[in-house]
């Protein structure tokens, strides 16, 4: 590992190139740049997910860290890692503060890998607008976390509104067992579903994401049963024409699957690590409609596999929309005192 302390981009991309030729054959064949943009105290968590991703997808790991963008000084850190603790990756953690952090571009793009696709993911809460960082405009693939939100539902919903074809959910990629489980229960069956029900917390976005799959793969609107028996999502039950019900349980690791007329069967339903959801995710680097129409039933929204995959960046200063927040409360309460 090499650390550099209050250094410039240019020597990054200088202690990156040296590095690069001591480890020799570990450090070729990335097939893509993988920039993570995530707080000090998860920096850990991300590198973790990203090692097990990179077992899979080589890749140039840039970690972007902003902090403290009102200090009087920039100062850019940096550590680079070939190999060794991160895998088969090369890795730059960068950390930013003062202004410099909202140009984090002017560090990353030096650094990225010629001629493959880049991946942003955003391991907290991203942006509303992802037009608003550039580094989520630079991304051919956006992976963002709505489980990270305050409000995880809303926050699947604000994913609808700033949609375009490239974006995805980790809520979305935690519903692929599920969703396996539930195409599997009609390979000896052609009957039409009629209903579905749905049973799990009020603000669970994979319970969401399940209504609006089966929404826009079935023509029909699940029914919401609000039961926080489990953290996540607990059960989703389906009437079919000709009267059978099928229903999936989650039992701990495990699915019990039950249907009108057979013996309850248990299916495995793991929860998988945080790297495996992202390594699924850096499996596909093209638009996934499936997931746009299930967002847009989510949300009501139609056609947006349909809007274009480009964003234009729109610059936004988070330090003066804060002074202006302030601004503006500090005016209703005088007000308020008249």
């Amino acid at each position: 590992m090499i650390g550099l302390w209050d250094t410039t981009g240019n020597e990054v991309v200088k202690a990156l190139a040296a590095e690069r030729r001591s480890a020799g054959g570990v450090a070729s064949g990335m097939a893509l740049t993988l920039i993570v943009v995530v707080d000090e105290k998860r920096v850990r968590e991300a590198e973790a997910a990203a090692t097990i991703a990179a077992a899979a997808h080589p890749c140039r790991l840039v970690v972007v860290v902003r902090s403290e963008i009102e200090r009087d000084r920039n100062r850019l850190d940096a550590e680079i890692v070939v190999g060794g603790r991160l895998g088969p990756c090369e890795a730059v953690v960068t950390r930013m503060y003062g202004r410099l952090s909202l140009h984090a571009e002017s560090v990353v793009m030096p650094l990225l890998v010629p001629d493959v696709p880049v991946v942003t993911w955003w391991h907290g809460e991203p942006p509303a607008e992802i037009a608003t960082d550039f580094l989520g405009v630079v991304a051919d693939r956006r992976i963002t976390d709505s489980a990270q939100a305050a409000d995880p539902v809303e926050a699947l919903r604000q994913r609808a509104r700033d949609y375009a074809p490239g974006d995805t959910d980790l809520a979305w990629t935690r519903i692929t067992p599920w969703r396996t489980l539930v195409a599997g229960a009609f390979d000896t069956t052609s009957d039409r579903v009629t209903e579905a029900t749905i049973v799990a917390p009020p603000t669970d976005p994979t319970a969401a994401l399940m209504a609006g799959w089966l929404s826009s793969r079935l023509g029909i609107t699940p029914r919401r049963v609000d039961s926080n028996e489990f953290p996540r999502m607990r059960e989703v039950q389906l009437s079919c024409a000709n009267g059978d019900q099928l229903t999936l349980t989650r039992e701990d690791s495990m699915a019990v699957f039950r249907r009108t007329g057979q013996d309850d069967r248990a299916l495995p339903l793991v929860r998988r690590p945080l790297g495996d959801e992202l390594a699924e995710e850096l499996r596909r680097l093209d638009a996934d409609q499936v997931y746009a129409e299930a967002l847009g039933a989510t949300a009501g929204l139609r056609g947006l596999d349909q809007r274009p995959p480009q964003r234009v960046h729109v610059w936004k200063d988070p330090a003066t929309a804060q002074r202006a927040e302030a601004g503006v409360t500090a005016h209703t309460g005088t007000s308020g005192e008249g």
